[in-house]
């Protein structure tokens, strides 16, 4: 390919995560990681050997770089991937007296998260892609399995459906990933943006009526539909508070109410309204 697109487009180079310090982050795993650069920012991301995926990957960078250059458009960078050890790339748990992780962003942010039944699937990669290409900017991708307690808080608001044991049950069994989207180019509200991305619900539903949709593209049946996002921004005020609880945003953000944290032991997330269609 580098011959093909040019020797001065494109470099590889090899790394060993087990004999560099800031690769740590990248050890212990059976699978490659191939971390894109250009103008020395980091813009994409593919785990595993995945070669259409890297094919189409370096393609669509090039040509978004050959934009960049021509003043065409803004350079999009993942700030939450970053391999040094000054990257932003924050930890799920802070120890005492620790500062609180925050985000800078000029617009509204919402959650986004890639199911167990997409990740287990190998189908994380093609997600992020697709994100990315539809113009949203990824300030947190965390991979985590959920824990019972969040996922039964999470959807609360479910527990008396019949379906609530299977979603929690499935929401925990296997690695998600977490994404914090914001949205920097268009006046499209971020969490409208995203759910418009996803589609309806039910995959069924999605496949007829927005067969290009997430849902439609990968989801198979209720409740494996393959993504999740609120359903709207106080939602993602909510669900960002509750499973980012260590950051804040420092313009338009997840904030929690004035004196909520005194209302039990359970934390702040818990004294927002939740809707009740959310999905």
């Amino acid at each position: 390919m580098r011959i093909e697109v040019g020797l001065d487009r494109l470099h590889f180079a090899l790394a060993e995560a087990d004999c560099l310090d800031d690769l740590e982050k990248h050890r212990g795993k059976c699978e490659p990681t191939f971390l894109f650069y250009a103008g020395g920012e980091l813009v994409a991301v593919v785990r595993g050997a995945n070669a259409p995926l890297l094919q189409k990957t370096i393609l669509d960078q090039l040509e978004a770089e050959k934009e960049v250059l021509a003043g065409g458009r803004e350079r999009r960078v993942i700030k939450g991937e970053a391999i040094s050890g000054e990257d932003e790339c924050f930890s799920h748990e802070k120890g005492d007296g620790e500062d609180e992780d925050i985000v800078s962003s000029e617009k509204t942010c919402t959650l986004a998260i890639i199911k167990p039944d997409a990740v287990v699937h190998g189908k994380t990669d093609e997600i992020i892609v697709k994100i990315q290409e539809a113009g949203f900017d990824i300030l947190k991708n965390e991979e985590r399995t959920m824990t019972e307690a969040e996922m039964r808080l999470f959807y609360q608001h479910r527990a008396r459906e019949e379906a609530f044991e299977m979603l929690v049950y499935h929401m925990c069994s296997g690695p998600s990933h977490l994404l914090i989207l914001t949205k920097t180019e268009g006046t499209e509200d971020v969490v409208t943006a995203w759910r418009a991305l996803m589609g309806p619900c039910d995959p069924d539903v999605a496949r007829r009526e927005q067969p290009e949709s997430l849902r439609a593209q990968y989801g198979t049946e209720m409740p494996f539909n393959a993504v999740h996002g609120s359903q709207d921004r106080e939602d993602a005020n909510r669900e960002l508070g509750l499973l980012f609880p260590s950051f804040k945003f420092s313009d338009k953000g997840p904030e929690a109410p004035e004196g909520a944290e005194a209302e039990g032991a359970a934390g702040p997330t818990e004294a927002l309204r939740i809707p009740e269609n959310m999905d």
